[in-house]
């Protein structure tokens, strides 16, 4: 399957997505969040993927982030874990991901 194929599926069928890296400090921050709140969501570590770079290079294509994490919520990129965390202090995650909440989380 293509990088580009591949990602936009994801993004296409995962309610929350999160794309990550195991060492980064403010993908561990999203995670933390999103499982605080009993939200699931579809994690993908770029570090450990053999084509992650050309991952996060087309999420730069698609987003033009080019940092991790990068949080997709029902098909739309809502950023980096600043963003996130924002969104929640402001009550704008909730109602989100509320959909979710206390379903079994997914890895690839």
């Amino acid at each position: 399957m293509l990088v580009k194929e591949f990602v936009n599926n994801l993004i296409k069928n995962e309610n929350v997505l999160v794309f990550s890296k195991t060492f980064c400090p403010y993908c561990s921050a999203t995670k933390k969040l999103l499982r605080n709140l009993n939200c699931p969501f579809k994690l993908v570590e770029l570090d450990t993927f053999r084509k992650g770079k050309e991952i996060q290079n087309y999420l730069y294509d698609i987003t033009k982030q080019k940092t991790v994490p990068s949080t997709f919520i029902n098909g739309k990129h809502i950023g980096g874990n600043d963003k996130l965390q924002a969104m929640y202090k402001k009550g704008e995650l909730l109602p989100l991901i509320k959909p979710y909440i206390n379903k079994p989380e997914s890895k690839l």
